[in-house]
């Protein structure tokens, strides 16, 4: 099987920047979507690109098993592991039958979540384009 990694991390470098500490991200401090939350040893304002690219391939794409995945299921859980954590992304995974089924999943997670938080209301709009953006990569590499 082929490693799809670097496409896959590609996709998620355009939807997770650069440098952000937005007091209403609970994640807190951030860069190329590293948190200070998830790794509070980190110097996340210096952080390389090439460390980011590390800890996505050790942390995220291994542990989350997306190597062992068919396109376009490794990018689409690959970046739900990112956006959503491990534990929650496995949970939808393994109530979906397939990856559109697996998107629709998170957004209902979103939804769920704009009702219920204010903080979360805020980012709504780019969780709902993100995954739109994440539909149109998946087909595209169908083609």
């Amino acid at each position: 099987m082929s490693d799809n990694f670097e496409r896959c991390f590609v996709f998620v470098l355009r939807h997770e920047g650069g440098y952000v500490n937005d007091p209403r991200d609970p994640g807190g401090e951030t860069k190329y979507g590293i948190s200070k939350r998830a790794y509070p040893l980190l110097n996340i304002k210096n952080l390389s690109i090439e460390d980011a690219k590390m800890i996505y391939r050790k942390d995220y794409w291994d542990r989350a098993g997306c190597g062992a995945l068919e396109w376009p299921m490794c990018l689409v859980h690959f970046d739900s592991c990112v956006n959503l954590g491990l534990s929650r992304a496995t949970t939808l995974k393994g109530k979906a039958f397939n990856w559109t089924d697996y998107l629709f999943l998170r957004m209902e997670h979103y939804s769920n979540l704009a009702g219920s938080r204010l903080a979360a209301q805020a980012y709504l709009r780019g969780w709902v384009n993100r995954v739109l953006d994440l539909w149109k990569e998946a087909k595209n590499g169908l083609a």
